[in-house]
């Protein structure tokens, strides 16, 4: 359950970051979606099937660059 929350505040933090660093809104958000997903939506992570959505969305973050190697590596370590 943990982990849901850090990825919905990672997640938060990138759109704040998105939005907050210029004058106008972003055109465009495509994207951060592609990369971050919508699988996080509605999980709690209670059930495997939530797991399996939490690590849907940090093979996205992983992939996209978003965090590194040994981040992605302590999230499998932790997912185990």
């Amino acid at each position: 359950m943990q982990q849901a929350a850090r990825l919905m505040t990672l997640a938060a933090l990138m759109i704040f970051a998105l939005t907050a660093c210029g004058t106008s809104h972003p055109a465009d958000v495509s994207g951060l979606r592609r990369v971050v997903g919508t699988d996080l939506i509605g999980a709690r992570g209670a059930t495997p099937a939530d797991q399996r959505k939490i690590d849907r969305t940090v093979v996205g973050l992983c992939a996209g660059g978003v965090w590194s190697k040994a981040e992605c590596g302590a999230h499998g370590e932790a997912a185990r």
